[in-house]
């Protein structure tokens, strides 16, 4: 299968070798490019260096929790997700598909049902799905995947929740975000009435950010509502 630009890349997160190289080699005979990753730290880098089209995900990995891969991949980027798990429990699934995921697949499954699902998401989202990782406005260079921030060069450091709050932005570009959403976002559910909190930090971002944090350029405030950032 190849779309404009190249070969659909498929990234397979999988920790057990043998069902890795199942998968893998299901796909490259659908046509695919498989990319293998062990762990989650390395699928989400195999995503971060671009080209891919579909990811693959196993919830339980060694280094990380695979939930907290795909909410991780969604602070920067739409690319389709389809789960491969043993955990079958209703919960397990929805939780997986409120974090972000677009289809679940229980093991054990059959060749002919995950590269029906592979199609179908492929279909659904279409070459040219996937996003950049790294955004740039200013002198600012944000990369996402690797949690690190440059302007002009020198590196800055913002605490986790400063950069949850950014990636939240940057993630909605253009799109004004109410208090209420940033704080379900960044923060979590049980503190949406905290939203006094969004308006200390994006005062913070500002001050690292901004050339004039007094007349920000990027970190806008929509007033009574909430923030947008605009590049």
């Amino acid at each position: 299968m190849v779309v404009s630009g190249g070969p659909v890349r498929v990234v397979v997160v999988e920790d057990e070798p043998q069902i890795r190289r199942f998968v893998c080699e299901a796909v490259r005979k659908e046509g695919c490019l498989p990319v293998e990753a062990g762990s989650g730290r390395a699928g989400l880098d195999a995503v971060a260096a671009g080209e891919a089209t579909l990811l693959i995900l196993d919830l339980g990995l060694p280094d990380m929790n695979g939930i907290d891969v795909i909410r991780e991949l969604r602070r920067w980027s739409a690319l389709p997700i389809l789960i491969l798990s043993a955990r079958s429990a209703e919960q397990e699934k929805i939780e997986a598909l409120d974090a972000g995921a677009d289809d679940y697949l229980t093991k054990p499954f059959g060749i002919g049902e995950l590269l029906a699902r592979v199609r179908v998401l492929l279909r659904r989202h279409g070459p040219g799905g996937e996003s950049t990782p790294v955004h740039r406005f200013g002198g600012v260079e944000v990369d996402l995947a690797r949690y690190l921030v440059r302007r002009d060069g020198a590196e800055v450091h913002l605490t986790q929740i400063e950069f949850r709050l950014l990636a939240t932005l940057l993630a909605n570009t253009g799109k004004v975000m109410t208090n209420r959403a940033l704080m379900r976002e960044v923060w979590g559910a049980g503190y949406a009435e905290q939203e006094h909190y969004v308006r200390i930090y994006v005062r913070r971002l500002r001050q690292k950010l901004e050339d004039d944090p007094t007349r920000p350029r990027y970190l806008l405030t929509e007033t009574g509502v909430g923030y947008r950032f605009q590049p």
